[in-house]
């Protein structure tokens, strides 16, 4: 079981990488650059987030098996990119601190999704 500040610390890591995609959605939006791709990962953290939520906090989770399906692929698409910033950060930096909670929480998350398809 996870303390609740792990919980805390892996939601709040979700929460500001869904703030980002937000932000870059409306702003390559304006732009009229193609979204497709930053919507999609919005979506799927936003999936994320509930599913940790309903977990730990006994909250609804309303989603439809294909759109869980969905975020855990696009989820375990994002791992990559992370994997690659936490080889090039450095000890004890920030940016490390922010990949490795990243990281948890997307894993936990998947797991999670994983769980809810059976």
């Amino acid at each position: 079981m996870m303390s609740s500040a792990d919980q805390e610390a892996s939601l709040n890591s979700l929460k500001s990488t869904y703030r980002k995609l937000s932000n870059a959605y409306e702003s390559m939006e304006g732009k009229g650059a193609n979204t497709t791709l930053v919507k999609k990962r919005r979506d799927a953290i936003k999936v994320a987030i509930d599913t940790l939520r309903s977990d730990w906090y006994g909250t609804d989770f309303l989603y439809e098996r294909d759109v869980i399906a969905t975020s855990q692929l696009t989820l375990e698409d994002i791992l990559p990119s992370i994997h690659k910033q936490l080889a090039k950060a450095i000890d004890r930096s920030p940016q490390l601190t922010l990949n490795v909670r990243r990281l948890t929480a997307l894993n936990l998350a998947i797991e999670s999704l994983k769980n809810r398809l059976g």
